[in-house]
Order: C-alpha cells, then structure tokens, then sequence
C-alpha cells in the first residue's frame, strides 16, 4: 500500500481544476447475466442517495454478457463521454481495449476512479484511486490456503479466458499453492460457457475423471462454484475433491455451513461499489481526497470458523 498524496494536496488541485458542484458520473461494471455485480449495484445504489441528495446523478452501465468483452467495454465508456459526465467508475478487464478509450476520456476531462480490477493500470489512465483487493494476493491466500489444508493438485477454473483479474487470480493461486508444494493446473474455458452451469460442470467432472490424482478445484466466481459442486458429484469426488471459490453467494454460503465447500475468497463487492461511487462523487462536489490508494476490500477468507457473520451480510443483501 502506498501514499501518493495529501488530502490537502489532492484537494488544492480539485480546486485549482475547478472541479465542478453535483457530480453527474457512470459507474461500469460487468454483465447483466453476472450476479456479482448485484452486490456492486447494492452498494452503487447507496451511494446514490448521497450522490442525489448533493443534486448529482449516477448511472449504472453494464454489459449484455461477457462474449464480446473488450469492445462493449469500450462503448460503454463511450456512452458515458457522450452523456457529459464528470467522472466514470470503471473496473479494467480488458486493458488492450480499455486503457486507450480511457486515456481519450481523461484528457476530455473526464475523473477516472477504479474498482474491482486493474489496480496496476490506474496511473496509465489518470486514475484518482483504487477500490478493490489486490488479485494476486488474493490467489496466493487462496492457494495457500488450498495447500494447508491437504489439497496437492488443485484445478484453477477460468471463465474467461484472457481478463487480466481472472488470469492474476490464478497465477496467485500458483504462486501461494507451490510454497506448499502443491501443484495447479489451470481450466480455461470458452467464455460463452460464463455462467452456464451445465457446461461448466460437465467440463469439470471431465477433468476430475481424466485425473483421479485432482483433488482441489478453485474456482473464480461463485456460480463457477456451483458448477464445480455438480461436477465434483458427479464424479464420485465428493469427500476426496476440495472446493474453493472466490466471491460468494448464499449457495457458496450454505456449502461452507454444510462441510461439503472448504471455503470462499470474499473481495467484498459492495464496499466497492459503494466506496467508488461516493469517493469518486465526493471529490467532483467538494475536492476531497483519500491519502490511502488503493483502498483494500480483501481478501478475507471465509469458512467453517465464521461462516455465521457472513451470513448476517447475506441476509441484507450485502454479501
């Protein structure tokens, strides 16, 4: 974690840049098929208020599905710089794509904030800040946990294949597994498989049943889990196969409470969603700035231990 500037600083440039009273911004995020974001959009919808109460707007914008990823990305930031915002919030999966037409929005004059993914990417495009876990940490806590807990040849899902978050998670996987001396083997699959439970679990109970030698399977996104339970039964697994995801969902939840889940990687996506919408507002409306960048929202390991006080975020729509 580093400390790039003063809140003094930061607020005596917004002043000098003249920025601008009730924030109009666009906050993008992933696929509409994508129950992760539900969790961001509950935490962009508070943050609303705040926005709405200071005479700003948000609006929240976000893809059809994930098959053409990095250009309806790209049209979704250019919908945004048609619409005169002040600022964009704005995850970056596909840099390739993304950082160009993000550079294009900033020198408009355009604020840039960044959650969720892309942390290494915020300086190339004017980012203020970052909200969100550090990918790579996360996978090696997931990895290591894995490893500790028995698990010597572990199946890291990718749903899709190429998103750098995605690509990161697993490398940390990797890296924190093989100080423990166990083995990762990475799944990619096509990305018109995200979300499809059926096929998904199909392509996992292949691999478990070419390789009676698997017996962990890490998965990147918590219906990925779902599937990967179904596949792991299937296959005869249940009981020699650890299951381990990040994000979670109730199901995730009641896996972990039930002993048939090991465990879940929370980044907490509402944080995120909330801390990005209503930073990124704040410092339009009133120059302010956080000394802290990036801001951390995990990893947070989630099992049998404290399974109960995730559950009570559940219950509210948080987690």
């Amino acid at each position: 974690m580093k400390f790039t500037r003063t809140i003094a600083a930061g607020a005596a440039a917004a002043m000098m840049s003249g920025g601008a009273m009730a924030a109009d911004i666009a906050v993008i995020a992933g696929s509409i098929e994508d129950g992760f974001f539900n969790l961001i959009k509950k935490g962009v919808d508070d943050a609303t208020l705040v926005v709405e109460a200071n005479g700003g707007s948000v609006n929240y914008l976000r893809t059809q599905n994930y098959d053409n990823f990095g250009p309806d990305l790209v049209q979704l930031i250019n919908t945004a710089v048609s619409q005169n915002v002040d600022g964009i919030a704005i995850p970056i999966w596909v840099p390739d794509s993304q950082v160009p037409a993000l550079q294009s929005a900033a020198e408009q004059g355009i604020v840039i904030m960044m959650y969720n993914s892309g942390a290494p990417h915020k300086d190339e495009v004017s980012g203020i800040n970052y909200f969100g876990s550090d990918e790579y940490v996360a996978g090696v806590a997931g990895g290591e946990y894995m490893a500790m807990n028995g698990a010597k040849k572990i199946i890291c899902h990718i749903q899709i294949p190429g998103a750098v978050n995605l690509e990161t998670r697993c490398s940390g996987v990797a890296d924190g597994a093989a100080k423990h001396g166990s083995e990762v083997i990475r799944l990619p699959l096509p990305a018109n498989l995200d979300q499809n439970v059926t096929g998904t679990s199909e392509a996992i109970k292949a691999e478990l049943l070419k390789d009676p030698s698997v017996d962990g399977v890490i998965t990147l996104a918590a219906w990925a889990s779902d599937a990967a339970s179904v596949g792991i039964q299937q296959a005869g697994a249940t009981g020699r196969v650890q299951l381990g995801t990040f994000d979670m969902s109730p199901a995730v939840l009641e896996r972990i409470s039930q002993g048939t889940q090991t465990m879940a990687i929370d980044q907490q996506p509402y944080l995120q969603g909330f801390l990005a919408t209503s930073m990124l507002a704040a410092h339009l409306d009133f120059g302010t700035e956080l000394p802290t960048d990036p801001v951390l929202t995990g990893p947070a390991i989630v099992d049998a231990s404290n399974i109960e006080s995730a559950l009570v975020g559940v219950a509210k729509g948080a987690r």
